[in-house]
């Protein structure tokens, strides 16, 4: 069962050109300048406001005319789990800041697509996926700000299959294997401050290293990898996976 959240819209443009204009573009055609702007029909979503667009790019490729954002899906831990794990992100930010988010772990990377193919996407991986098993490695860290600090998951058959799957769908392409994890804190450390914040989450919760859990909801999100403030992420849809 996917639930959409009302944040999503499809977008619907209709390119309205005066007549007078499509005149003069037969009549003198040379003297069109690249740089004269067409205006668009008024129209408004939630996702974007007015449209503008030059005459250069009514000319172009539909694609120019398509508004896209960057969608990523996570798969949700049980709200056990959650309510655990977000004692200890809380604990982490407390001394090394960073900026607050759900717990999660990514199934599908960064990918830029309209609302509407987003959506039709995540409603056909979902439909062929069902719930199954993780466990957690170790507390590890990471090189950049967005894999600083995480739980390292076993990549076991169940969990590998079922970013495959999911990607498969979304048509994402990624340049490294798949390495399943739970992002407990996001932040730019030195190797130094990062090692201090394995410590402390081994020491917040000891036995976090050998959890298991089982994942039976999948969530898309708008997820603009530019914002570290995350203020603008926010989920679009969840579904809830078929038992295993």
């Amino acid at each position: 069962m996917c639930r959409h959240l009302p944040q999503v819209a499809t977008l619907k443009r209709t390119i309205i050109i005066p007549n007078p204009f499509l005149l003069s573009i037969f009549k003198y055609p040379n003297s069109i300048s690249e740089s004269l702007s067409i205006q668009t029909h008024n129209f408004y979503s939630p996702l974007t406001s007015r449209f503008r667009c030059t005459s250069s790019t009514f000319m172009g490729t539909p694609e120019a005319l398509v508004n896209k954002d960057v969608f990523s899906v996570w798969a949700l831990p049980p709200e056990d789990v959650a309510a655990r794990v977000k004692k200890l992100m809380e604990g982490l930010r407390s001394e090394f800041g960073g900026p607050e988010f759900e717990p999660h772990v990514t199934v599908v990377g960064a990918i830029s697509l309209t609302a509407e193919d987003a959506l039709a996407k995540f409603r056909s991986a979902c439909d062929g996926l069902k719930a199954y098993n993780a466990t957690v490695d170790r507390v590890a860290t990471g090189t950049f700000f967005y894999q600083c600090v995480f739980l390292l998951l076993h990549p076991t058959p169940e969990v590998v299959e079922a970013s495959k799957h999911c990607t498969g769908h979304f048509g994402y392409k990624s340049s490294t294997p798949y390495m399943p994890h739970l992002s407990l804190l996001y932040a730019d450390l030195t190797e130094e401050e990062k090692k201090k914040a394995q410590e402390k989450a081994n020491i917040l919760d000891e036995s976090i290293g050998s959890q298991s859990f089982q994942i039976s909801r999948l969530a898309l999100y708008k997820t603009d990898t530019e914002d570290k403030t995350l203020k603008s992420w926010e989920k679009v849809a969840e579904c809830n996976l078929s038992p295993s």
